[in-house]
């Protein structure tokens, strides 16, 4: 392995994005750059840039040939290779399938009502803070087993999972990697509380079924349960928070797209897919080359970083008609969004199913949804994650339950 993959080159802001503007909307710099430079060595980050869908998709349905690992001491399914992911994802899907998934809407719903309820009497809310935030925030604690009162940590520590640096200095990556590692430190302390408790009193929660968990006789380690605690909490929260708020932000921009969904719930499904394509929550996942391998006329090196920018593939005219149009009813729509390949996002089926819930419920209590005028939007500051720190909008209430 050479140099390269001592500086996660996924935390590290790209220059072209500098600009908040570029940041709040990057897709016309990724339009540049599937059109001149598809695959493209960043001499400041040290890696590798992928735009085009077909070298994308390339990258991540050949993990014998870019790797997930990385030299990280914190391991998780997310970076392992098979075929220790694949033991890893077993153990976990048994804890976590679609059925189980599914059975959960009643109590989506539930909190999603709840958290609406105090707001729909005004005319407007904080979606971050009052609804983004906390929805998934609850699912997921209440999924693995701790308590929602613990939920303003959980937000901290899953806002520190997906931060970048604040420039591409050697001072802002190490800084950062400081505050990942104290961060990594607090919630594995935080974890491994909890399994001591759940190992004297086994309760209906994740963390349980966890520790019961076996194939071939084999257990999970106490390393790899926090692991993929830990994983869950970035990865559930994160990608849900800005799943519902990038769809918000949709709506507000595209105002004609509420009353077209209102008028026809069945597209509410596809709709929450096409949000995942156009504002995507995730935009670029990192690997390394395990060989030295040709992509796009340029010859990568083995121990080179490259970053597979979903974001970019998912606006490709060559794979998506109308690519930057919001087709609510798109079909085929074969996006990037939850990844691709073995490392397909687990949680995709709870986060399709919040947005689901939550898109409808706004829908059935809201009409004129809008951006509070003249706010100035914030880009959330990471490097891979695309959504905005704040959206504040006023409605007009629809139903007000007396």
């Amino acid at each position: 392995m050479n140099q390269a993959t001592k500086k996660y080159a996924n935390y590290i802001p790209i220059r072209e994005l500098a600009a908040i503007e570029s940041q709040l909307s990057p897709f016309n710099v990724y339009d540049e750059m599937r059109e001149q430079t598809p695959v493209r060595y960043d001499e400041n980050r040290k890696c590798w840039d992928i735009f085009r869908y077909e070298d994308v998709q390339y990258v991540l349905k050949n993990p014998k040939l870019f790797s997930s690992q990385r030299n990280r001491a914190n391991e998780s399914m997310l970076t392992t290779d098979p075929p220790k992911h694949k033991q890893l994802r077993d153990l976990v899907n048994q804890a976590f399938t679609p059925r189980a998934i599914e059975a959960l809407a009643p109590r989506i719903q539930e909190i999603a009502d709840d958290l609406l309820a105090p707001h729909l009497a005004t005319g407007q809310i904080q979606m971050v803070h009052d609804l983004a935030t906390p929805l998934p925030v609850i699912v997921i604690a209440e999924l693995i087993g701790v308590p929602s009162s613990d939920r303003e940590r959980f937000k901290e520590w899953s806002d520190i999972q997906v931060k970048g640096a604040k420039n591409d200095s050697d001072e802002a990556f190490q800084e950062l990697m400081v505050e990942k590692a104290k961060n990594h430190e607090e919630l594995s302390s935080y974890f491994m509380n909890i399994m001591e408790q759940r190992r004297v009193q086994p309760e209906d929660d994740l963390i349980s079924l966890l520790l019961a968990a076996e194939i071939d006789g084999q257990k999970l380690t106490d390393k790899e349960i926090v692991g993929f605690c830990i994983l869950l909490l970035a990865a559930g929260n994160e990608t849900t928070t800005n799943l519902i708020t990038n769809t918000v932000r949709i709506l507000a921009e595209q105002p004609q797209l509420q009353q077209q969904l209102r008028e026809h719930p069945e597209m509410i499904q596809t709709a929450v897919e096409e949000t995942l394509r156009y504002y995507p929550p995730i935009v670029a996942i990192g690997r390394v080359a395990k060989e030295t391998v040709e992509l796009g006329g340029q010859t990568i090196q083995a121990g080179d970083q490259v970053i597979s920018w979903v974001g970019s593939a998912n606006r490709d005219e060559q794979k998506f008609a109308n690519a930057d149009s919001f087709i609510p009813d798109r079909k085929p729509n074969q996006h990037m969004g939850f990844g691709f390949g073995i490392h397909f996002c687990l949680g995709a089926p709870l986060a399709r199913l919040e947005g689901r819930v939550v898109l409808q419920t706004l829908l059935s209590h809201m009409d004129q949804i809008q951006l509070v005028p003249n706010t100035p939007l914030q880009p959330i500051q990471s490097a891979f994650v695309f959504g905005v720190k704040e959206y504040p909008v006023t409605f007009t209430p629809l139903h007000v339950n007396e």
